[in-house]
């Protein structure tokens, strides 16, 4: 079961949805936890399920779901920031419903999803994405980042841009070419970018490199207890052929 919790009457319609659950490189988590900080978004809710591992955040001495989101209505920008292990393999249908659920029936806009995805040599790759309609793959190409022609992708994100574009809603899949053994600001650095690009905004990444071994240190850590939940030895994070 899948719930999620809005502190409030807030609404969405319009907004732009960007998620990023942990996985191979941590991504999404450091661009997530930079553009909130950087925003100045503010906690608006969370999700609750007995899907995810029975953890809790602790963030200046408060307790905190580990799934959470933030919002901010003058950028129009709703993020979930998720501080959890890799989700098992068989609770990710279940989970990307509940969020595509969500998404529509609050009317967002557009999503963004970013990703890692495990190459053997990084330099020179540069973004990938994937998009859900035709209006999507050219705004891809319009800000230089290199379309998947072929290929396979995995995860929450790629079952919600499998939805996105049944029902024609702009979705994008950010993949980020990683070296799965090393966790490196500059691949969050890569995505804000073109989460920047793609927005017409502009975060500032100066302060990227202090910030993501704050959250590398963080998210290591529940990684590790995740794991050592029986039922969350899977990784959900998603591989691309290019």
């Amino acid at each position: 079961m899948i719930e999620i919790k809005i502190f409030g009457n807030v609404d969405f319609a319009d907004f732009t949805f960007i998620e990023g659950f942990p996985g191979v490189g941590l991504v999404g988590p450091m661009s997530i936890s930079y553009i909130i900080n950087q925003l100045n978004l503010e906690y608006v809710g969370y999700i609750k399920s007995d899907l995810f591992p029975p953890l809790v955040s602790i963030h200046n001495n408060i307790p905190l779901p580990p799934v959470r989101l933030y919002y901010s209505k003058e950028y129009k920008i709703l993020t979930l920031f998720a501080e959890v292990g890799p989700i098992a393999e068989d609770y990710i249908y279940e989970i990307s419903d509940g969020i595509y659920n969500f998404i529509k029936s609050q009317k967002i806009h557009q999503v963004i999803s970013i990703s890692g995805v495990p190459v053997h040599n990084t330099e020179n790759k540069g973004v990938f994405g994937i998009a859900s309609t035709n209006e999507g793959i050219n705004e891809l190409v319009k800000v230089g980042i290199n379309k998947v022609g072929e290929g396979v992708a995995t995860g929450i994100s790629s079952l919600i841009i499998t939805q996105s574009t049944l029902d024609n809603l702009l979705d994008f899949n950010l993949l980020i070419p990683v070296n799965p053994d090393i966790i490196d600001p500059k691949y969050a650095e890569l995505a804000i970018q073109s989460i920047n690009k793609i927005l017409n905004i502009d975060i500032n990444i100066s302060e990227l490199d202090k910030e993501a071994k704050i959250v590398e240190s963080k998210i290591k850590d529940l990684v590790k207890k995740s794991k050592e939940s029986k039922a969350y030895n899977n990784d959900s994070g998603n591989v691309m052929y290019v």
